[in-house]
């Protein structure tokens, strides 16, 4: 048998170590790139105002209404995009949804671990107060050891002072009784999504007793309130309100002390 010289024996060595490189990077390679996908941070498409000022709208169009009014800066989660007019949907931070005109905005891709991400629709939300003008709120509980329910509208004149009126009613054995006035609110940390507050307020206080009733009279008399509690903000601008009073009821000759705890949902807007 003919002997191969030695410099055969280290090309064909050489060659072999080359093809068997080039298949463990061909095996290699599709591992190695999924675990680069794998590892790469997840990034969302946001919608970033480049002008003064943009309007958002309840639908693509300038014919739907403006439920806000973003400033310059301002970025929010793109979740779509209409073909006409180059309407993009958007998540407000409260969790509406909104269409703002491409024209007025830059998308923007935004990992979710830099620092300057902006906020999306949680649980929780913002609360309305830094742009609200009105509210209401609905609530019910326990008011002078009976069961209540109240009605509270409100006029927000500044994210943390509010005027609300309020008419409430509670039932016994032996009749009803109807409390109204309104007073001022005093919101503690306005920007917070759990916004603790004070409250001060009178009125009037009316009973209709029944026809059979033994103790409780038809009368009218005056009442002062002091309280406070906490307004819970969630997603779509629902309140969820939490309330504790101290309660006067009193006349030119009689005074008596009652209390009132109560809770419901409400909204700003």
């Amino acid at each position: 048998m003919k002997r191969l010289p030695p410099s055969s024996w280290r090309r064909g060595a050489r060659s072999l170590l080359q093809r068997a490189a080039f298949l463990a990077a061909l095996l290699a390679s599709p591992a190695a790139a999924a675990e680069s996908e794998s590892d790469a941070p997840d990034a969302d498409a946001f919608a970033r105002v480049v002008v003064a000022e943009a309007e958002v709208r309840s639908g693509p169009g300038i014919t739907h209404r403006v439920i806000h009014r973003a400033e310059r800066g301002e970025a929010f989660l793109i979740t779509g995009r209409e073909g006409q007019g180059f309407w993009l949907e958007i998540a407000l931070e409260d969790g509406r949804t909104g269409y703002v005109l491409g024209d007025v905005v830059e998308p923007v891709a935004i990992g979710e671990d830099e620092v300057e991400r902006p906020g999306t629709p949680g649980f929780f939300a913002p609360p309305a107060l830094q742009r609200a003008r009105g509210g209401f709120a609905l609530m019910a509980g326990v008011f002078d050891k009976n069961g209540y329910s109240e009605l509270r509208p409100a006029l927000v004149l500044a994210p943390a002072i509010a005027l609300e009126g309020y008419v409430g009613m509670h039932l016994n054995t032996e009749g009803k009784g109807v409390i109204y006035g309104a007073g001022g609110t005093l919101n503690l940390a306005p920007d917070w999504p759990v916004t603790p507050f004070l409250h001060l307020g009178g009125g009037g206080y009316t009973t209709f007793p029944n026809a059979d009733a033994f103790v409780l009279k038809d009368e009218t008399v005056m009442h002062a309130r002091a309280g406070g509690g906490f307004l819970i903000s969630l997603r779509w601008r629902l309140l969820i309100r939490l309330e504790a009073t101290q309660a006067a009821l009193f006349t030119a000759d009689s005074y008596r002390n009652t209390y009132g705890v109560f809770g419901g949902l409400g909204s700003y807007f």
